[in-house]
């Protein structure tokens, strides 16, 4: 059977593909416009200081954070079947290896605060502890759901989540909590979760401790470790080395300006990612049928992504300064450096379900063992120059981090790098094209408000991102309209 004949007689299931994506990206947006909102009046009530101690607890949670069992959770929707006693099972584990993480973080608590030289870490540390416990409540429902490609509960609960959190974190900032405004809004949000997600499903929350015929599936979680152990090490190499020689207030603004400029990549690319997993694996034996589909995603996402990457970095000084305050305008020149990584890390992250989907975890073990050795070089290196180092730090790694993963990753599914280059160029040059006129038109306008210079350089920003699209990718335009005003025809993909 030809690739055309699958794609008609996959029809139904891309359409279940597409109403995921819409309930999975859709509600994750609404979800977060109103975390938007609610941070960044928070960002103005607190201190940079506030969120360089809280950064500084991250690395803990984070580092802790691969040993939760989410890669059963994987194996869960990979499965081929699941019954009533195999979730139970695997919340058995999930309760026994959390409750064990919320252990070790106590007794880590007071080691952190004096590797910091901070000694609120450690009580920061304690109450942040309660997170791991909300995990087994979370994952097992995630997975039922998951594995359905039902979307639409998880997007409803999600969004009551995100309320609780917000409400939390407004009420904290206004009553002075300080850095602890920071720990429990998250808290808020992760228990909401994690209740709301066991009443949509009608998960029974009730252990299993006999755990004969678990070897697969612990297994299979087994092998992802690795690679969840060294991207941990990757990603919070830089607040590890950073945290013990900068002060708070500048690791704060480092800390925040990445938040800023992760923000796309961080929150829209993951769902994408929880959509594209079970959808690559129903199409795991057609390795071409898979490339083809990844390069179409990679030329559509990064269309998207980078001319908010790039335009973060053409109108950094008026955008820090209008969203987050005065005194936060030292950030800007992180965020100028930083965005410009950006849309490499876009495009690294996006081949991590094609190789959990074709059975080869080991591949995404392998790519986070490189990052691993590679990202934490570079900040050592950066460190030597303070806070900004860091930013540079990116600059300098992150595209080899992304060469290397297209080989390892995009090998099994035969993906050639001008395939891979031939999809991220329109987005990517167009996007170019856009911060140059941005930049131009910044440097002729007069001193003005940041919040009326940057109502002048966005529009202009856009029309210039549409004017080169439609000189130079007229049919890449077309067809992500297509995609997100009507339902297009299935394009035929070669045979």
């Amino acid at each position: 059977m030809g690739l055309q004949d699958a794609d008609a007689n996959d029809a139904g299931f891309g359409a279940r593909i597409r109403s995921a994506i819409i309930w999975r990206s859709g509600s994750q947006i609404l979800s977060q416009m109103v975390s938007w909102v609610v941070t960044l009046a928070v960002i103005r009530l607190l201190d940079p200081a506030d969120y360089g101690l809280f950064a500084m607890t991250q690395v803990i949670l984070n580092f802790a954070t691969f040993l939760n069992g989410y890669g059963l959770v994987s194996a869960l929707v990979q499965s081929e079947t699941l019954d009533r006693h195999r979730l139970r099972q695997a919340f058995g584990i999930m309760l026994l290896l959390n409750g064990t993480l919320a252990l070790m973080q106590l007794a880590i608590a007071p080691w952190a605060a004096d590797y910091y030289a901070q000694p609120k870490v450690a009580e920061l540390l304690r109450v942040q502890a309660l997170l791991y416990l909300s995990t087994p409540f979370i994952s097992i429902p995630e997975a039922i759901m998951g594995r359905a490609m039902d979307f639409r509960r998880p997007a409803l609960v999600n969004l009551v989540a995100a309320m609780a959190s917000a409400a939390v974190a407004l009420a904290g900032a206004l009553s002075g909590w300080g850095v602890w405004t920071l720990v429990f809004a998250p808290l808020a949000g992760f228990w909401v979760k994690g209740a709301g997600y066991v009443l949509a499903t009608g998960f029974r929350p009730i252990p299993s401790f006999d755990f004969r015929g678990t070897g697969a599936m612990v297994t299979y979680g087994a092998s992802l470790l690795g690679g969840q152990l060294f991207w941990i090490v990757q990603s919070q190499a830089d607040i590890f080395i950073g945290g013990r020689v900068l002060e708070p207030h500048q690791l704060g603004l480092y800390a925040e300006a990445l938040f800023l400029t992760q923000i796309f990549v961080s929150k829209f690319i993951p769902p994408l990612n929880d959509v594209a997993f079970p959808a690559y694996a129903r199409m795991q034996k057609d390795p071409a049928r898979i490339a083809w589909s990844f390069c179409k995603a990679v030329r559509l996402l990064l269309l998207i992504s980078c001319p908010v990457y790039l335009g973060m970095a053409a109108t950094a000084q008026p955008l820090v300064e209008t969203l987050f305050g005065a005194k936060w305008r030292e950030m800007a020149p992180f965020v100028a450096i930083l965005a410009l990584a950006m849309p490499f890390m876009t495009l690294q992250v996006m081949f991590a379900p094609v190789s959990n989907a074709l059975g080869r975890p080991g591949t995404t073990a392998r790519v986070a063992a490189v990052g691993a050795l590679l990202m934490p070089t570079a900040f050592l290196i950066g460190i030597r120059y303070g806070a900004i180092g860091l930013a540079w730090a990116w600059i300098g790694a992150f595209p080899l981090l992304t060469l290397a993963t297209a080989r390892l990753a995009g090998a099994p599914m035969g993906l050639r790098l001008i395939d891979l280059g031939r999809a991220a160029a329109p987005g990517l040059g167009c996007s170019v094209l856009m911060a140059g006129v941005v930049v131009a038109v910044d440097r002729l306008l007069p001193p003005l408000a940041a919040p009326i210079r940057l109502g002048i350089l966005v529009p202009v920003g856009g029309i210039a991102f549409l004017s080169a699209l439609m000189l130079c990718a007229r049919g890449t335009l077309i067809e992500l309209v297509a995609l997100v005003i009507r339902r297009a025809p299935p394009a035929q993909a070669p045979a």
